[in-house]
């Protein structure tokens, strides 16, 4: 375990945004994580845990407390059973099921950050998400001082949600478990249009599992979604905005606005989300609200590739970004009545 203090976040952060750490402890195991963790609880001390640091945003003031770096390692891969430790790179754990020949995760290859997070997001891409393969997570309980293996229908999953995500507080994830699925070299059935289109298959047909993570790699690198620290498109937490889940109201309101704005025959995005509500696409509003790839002049600006990723182009300030951020959150509202809610997590600001 190594503790320093003072110490700047912005390196350990994908937005490279951030203030120091009142102090910074780096904990290698599940042990060291645990007795941080009750240390900080029993003492009153705020408390932030970080791992890859691919989906915060930490204000420019840093944060005045204990920040718990995970960097516990261990990867088990048991026939199609896979168990990472928290602080294990989840990129690289993908790639390690596609060279074993094992599906289910392969279209979610190249999204930065640990495995850790992976449950308290529900993190998905390209027609996956991780619920479908997590049997368990292991977590230490902060308000029963205690390590707790929660099975999957115990964490609460939901479109870019789990239980871990709203009680955020309460839960610090050490391993997650995942069951994937030996389908003889063969990916999971391609859910996803523009992957399938790629591959030269129909949707819900399988592929290659190598040539669907190769797949999706090249459509997030060419999307600024892959991390390149010589790239400042890749200077973001991925996706800025969650895509609206909409009820029949809402949903028909919006259809009544995108009219309105761009013409009878505009059909924007839409998915079935479930009773009765309507998954629309937040790139989408964006560019059509006037946000359109590389949109702003200052050091914080959207992606020259991707709408959805706002990025730092390498001197802005944490206020920067949320500048942009809310720019672009009102601007679609004022545009289309819709409200984009944010991905990453906020530490010591608000949106």
């Amino acid at each position: 375990m190594q503790e320093t203090h003072n110490t700047p976040l912005a390196p350990l952060t994908t937005f490279r945004l951030g203030g120091p750490a009142a102090r910074l402890v780096t904990a290698t195991t599940d042990e060291e994580v645990i007795e941080t963790v009750r240390a900080a609880d029993e003492s009153g001390t705020p408390l932030l845990v970080i791992a890859g640091g691919s989906n915060l945003v930490i204000g420019d003031s840093g944060f005045d407390g204990v920040v718990l770096r995970i960097a516990t390692r261990g990867l088990a891969l048991n026939g199609v059973d896979l168990e990472l430790a928290a602080g294990e790179n989840w990129s690289d754990a993908v790639a390690r099921t596609v060279e074993a020949g094992l599906a289910g995760v392969e279209c979610l290859a190249g999204i930065p950050g640990s495995a850790g997070a992976t449950p308290i997001q529900n993190v998905g891409a390209y027609g996956q998400e991780v619920a479908t393969t997590i049997t368990e997570v292991i977590a230490y309980d902060r308000t029963a001082r205690e390590t707790v293996t929660l099975a999957n229908e115990e964490c609460g999953f939901g479109y870019r949600h789990s239980r871990f995500k709203a009680d955020p507080q309460r839960y610090v994830v050490l391993r997650v478990r995942y069951r994937l699925e030996d389908a003889g070299g063969l990916s999971a059935p391609i859910r996803y249009a523009e992957v399938a289109s790629a591959l030269g298959v129909e949707q819900g047909e399988r592929a290659s599992v190598v040539q669907a993570r190769e797949t999706v790699l090249k459509l997030r690198a060419g999307k600024g979604m892959v991390l390149d620290p010589e790239d400042h498109d890749t200077w973001s937490a991925g996706s800025f905005f969650t895509n609206p889940v909409l009820d029949q109201r809402a949903y028909q309101e919006f259809l009544d606005r995108v009219r309105a704005r761009l013409g009878d025959g505009v059909r924007p995005p839409a998915y079935p989300a479930g009773d009765g509500h309507t998954k629309t696409s937040a790139a989408w509003l964006i560019d059509k609200a006037g946000f359109t790839k590389g949109y702003g002049t200052g050091p914080a600006r959207i992606s020259s590739k991707h709408t959805l990723a706002l990025t730092n182009r390498g001197d802005a300030t944490t206020e920067d970004l949320l500048a942009l951020a809310r720019e672009v959150r009102d601007g679609v509202r004022n545009t289309f009545g819709v409200t984009l809610v944010n991905e990453p997590v906020m530490v010591g600001v608000r949106l």
